[in-house]
């Protein structure tokens, strides 16, 4: 079976930048578990998904347009330090979750820390990189219908919540 939109996908991960690791699926040893079509993946990424089968192996280079978009200056923002989580450990240069007032978050990157608040850069920590990804497809399957209804794919022993 091919993946594609409404499709569940399962497969490993190792992402790259410059040729350094940022992060792999093989280190925790699960797959990520996606339905496909429904925005869990970067652009980049799903696009080269798309047709592919279990068992199949690929590399992708994702440019900055389809993945977390071009790095734009200025968009360094002071926040109160009670929209972070573990506000007094930050410093300069670490990458964080900013919680929104709206709700969700948004990652970010500690630009500078001050008493009562914190400047973030407000352009994702992987903005203006090419990403590489070297992917292992494990599993392509339909969505059951509950899982279209939800938006996300439930991994086998994760079908209620």
């Amino acid at each position: 079976m091919k993946a594609g939109k409404d499709k569940v996908i399962a497969f490993h991960y190792t992402l790259t930048v410059d040729g350094d690791k940022v992060e792999s699926s093989r280190d925790n040893g699960e797959p990520l578990w996606i339905l496909l079509g429904h925005g869990q993946l970067i652009q980049g990424l799903e696009n080269a998904l798309e047709g592919h089968e279990a068992g199949e192996t690929l590399a992708v280079d994702v440019a900055p347009a389809e993945g977390y978009g071009e790095r734009e200056d200025g968009r360094i923002q002071r926040v109160p330090k009670k929209y972070f989580q573990q506000a007094n450990k930050l410093r300069p240069g670490m990458a964080t979750v900013l919680s929104l007032k709206e709700g969700g978050h948004r990652a970010v990157t500690v630009h500078k820390v001050g008493m009562s608040t914190i400047d973030v850069d407000l352009n994702h920590p992987m903005a203006g990189k090419t990403l590489h990804f070297d992917v292992a497809i494990e599993d392509v399957r339909d969505a059951t219908e509950d899982e279209i209804k939800h938006g996300h794919a439930h991994p086998p022993g994760q079908e209620a919540h």
